[in-house]
């Protein structure tokens, strides 16, 4: 068993990928939820991590990851990088796609950062962290669908911040502002380091982990040195 167990809920190739290993490297035992754990066995084997399949959107499905999660030993850290979103001019928006976006990108949330809670609550310390997006913050044009659950999740992460801060758990929120560079986009421009890394991202995130509490942050907003803002 460890003492640093650490769950990411909606993992990708991208920055979900990055966190699995760097915080494999640094002791470590991650859990990864993702609906189809089949595309996680390169990952699963590069960092000896446990996968789940979890709909984040059910909540059965939330508290059967987090029982397996308690048998690797206790928790430590939470990271939710779920997203859901539904695209289009609001009057053509199918409302079935955009009720899913809100229960992945929103809902899903809650329900990990309840589990959570009661578990890093119970032990007196650890981490629940929320990855957003610049429609966190904007609602954009055509976007609706996105912005909804994104707004959502923001609004949890604040109220958790200050409900949770006092009993010694950490909650923070990333605007990530910006594309997530990904091996289809290294290349694509002339102008270095036009997105963000996943791996520098990552390294973001596992320091507002470690920060003393004297000095928690409660929202981090990332976004490329080229950005315009």
């Amino acid at each position: 068993m460890t003492s640093n167990v650490a769950i990411i809920a909606g993992v990708g190739p991208g920055l979900s990928a990055s966190l699995a290993r760097l915080l494999a490297k640094n002791g470590f035992q991650v859990v990864l939820a993702a609906r189809n754990v089949e595309k996680l066995e390169d990952l699963k084997a590069e960092t000896g991590a446990l996968a789940v399949a979890t709909d984040v959107s059910d909540a059965a499905s939330v508290a059967h990851l987090f029982d397996v999660a308690d048998k690797a030993g206790p928790l430590s850290l939470v990271v939710f990088n779920a997203s859901g979103r539904a695209r289009g001019p609001i009057a053509d928006l199918d409302p079935e796609a955009v009720r899913q976006a809100l229960l992945v990108g929103a809902y899903g949330g809650f329900l990990v950062g309840q589990q959570a809670a009661r578990r890093l609550v119970a032990l007196g310390s650890g981490s629940i962290l929320f990855t957003g997006a610049t429609a966190s913050v904007k609602g954009f044009a055509g976007s609706a669908g996105f912005a909804m659950p994104k707004f959502g999740l923001r609004g949890l992460a604040q109220s958790m911040a200050r409900e949770l801060a006092p009993k010694n758990v950490h909650v923070a929120h990333f605007i990530i502002d910006g594309g997530i560079a990904s091996a289809a986009s290294t290349g694509d421009s002339d102008t270095p380091d036009r997105r963000l890394s996943p791996d520098a991202i990552a390294e973001a995130y596992l320091s507002i982990h470690r920060q003393h509490r004297s000095a928690w942050t409660w929202e981090m907003e990332l976004r490329p040195w080229v950005e315009t803002f």
